[in-house]
């Protein structure tokens, strides 16, 4: 049992024991016994490690609500994840699933093993192993970058693709592009960012730049997109929100044979005049149902940020509601 999923713990009464037998030990209790707190916290229960058992006790229903949870933190535990006290929280939020039977991308050159933390990640990243073209719709945080990027770094490595491009609007710059200082590549850097940051958390950082510098990635405007037939790319349109509807078609037209794309969008940070210009928007409307083409949509208890992101998400969830 040491490198597979539990079984449901068994509850008796107001305790439950389970094994903890393959889990790294100091993983599953966290810095400070932080994630054996964050449970306590979370669930009211009193929880013990002790030998290879993981007690937990308190009253029958408090028991019977942490014991799922308290077992996805063993499951982690044995794959050596690292586990956080904030994962304990959206463990208690996805109590009903368990995302470890996920797909799993391993990215030897950085070591680092990649999947879901939720099960609409998971399901988010199998459509992308799956479809011609995904669309993940959800609020900061929840990982919709990131684990497109992964993908792509995936296939990259695998040689399913010859390159990954990068795109992103660049509609903060607008006409101030020319009092920025440097060449047209340093003026949009600072909105590409991002998508660097992502890049370099999933590949050797000399790797990337070599890359970039053989245009096997890369990172560039949505607008530089215009004109070019993308063939055996891997190619991501983040913040898509702020792409007109008119560069939403043409980036859905470049994608030549053997392609691959990523769309991803927060409806919320809609950063163009008017909603409505909102490519995204758009392409939510009337693709939905052409084959090949996969929408997924993530929420709050996706985000895998500090835990007070998920709570500032929702705040300003209520108070769109309200009309405050």
């Amino acid at each position: 049992m040491s490198d597979g999923v539990g079984t449901a713990p068994a509850v008796d009464g107001g305790v439950a024991r389970l094994v903890t037998e393959g889990a790294d030990l100091l993983t599953l209790a966290g810095v400070g016994d932080g994630n054996l707190l964050e449970l306590q916290k979370q669930f009211g229960v009193r929880a013990t490690l002790r030998a290879e058992t993981l007690v937990l006790s308190g009253t029958p229903g408090a028991v019977d609500k942490a014991a799922p949870v308290a077992q996805r933190m063993i499951d982690a535990a044995r794959r050596r994840e690292v586990i956080e006290p904030d994962d304990i929280v959206r463990f208690s939020l996805d109590v009903s699933a368990d995302s470890s039977n996920g797909p799993r991308l391993v990215l030897p050159g950085v070591r680092r093993v990649v999947q879901g933390k939720t099960t609409a990640q998971s399901a988010y990243l199998q459509a992308m192993l799956d479809y011609d073209v995904v669309i993940g719709i959800g609020p900061a945080g929840t990982g919709k970058t990131y684990l497109a990027v992964a993908a792509a770094v995936d296939a990259l490595m695998r040689k399913r693709v010859k390159r990954i491009v990068l795109a992103r609007p660049a509609v903060e710059a607008g006409e101030s592009l020319g009092f920025l200082p440097g060449d047209m590549q340093q003026k949009v850097d600072p909105y590409l960012r991002p998508l660097y940051d992502a890049l370099e958390d999933m590949m050797p950082a000399e790797r990337v730049q070599k890359s970039i510098e053989t245009r096997v990635i890369e990172i560039a405007p949505l607008a530089y997109m215009r004109g070019r037939t993308l063939a055996d790319a891997f190619v991501i349109l983040d913040e898509a929100q702020n792409a007109t509807r008119a560069q939403m078609k043409m980036f859905l037209t470049r994608l030549g044979v053997n392609s691959r794309a990523v769309i991803t969008g927060d409806k919320t940070q809609v950063d163009l005049p008017s909603r409505d210009d909102s490519g995204l928007f758009q392409v939510e409307r009337i693709l939905p149902g052409i084959e090949g083409i996969s929408f997924h949509y993530l929420s709050e208890s996706d985000i895998i940020r500090h835990r007070i992101v998920r709570d500032i998400v929702r705040a300003y969830a209520t108070d769109a509601d309200t009309g405050a």
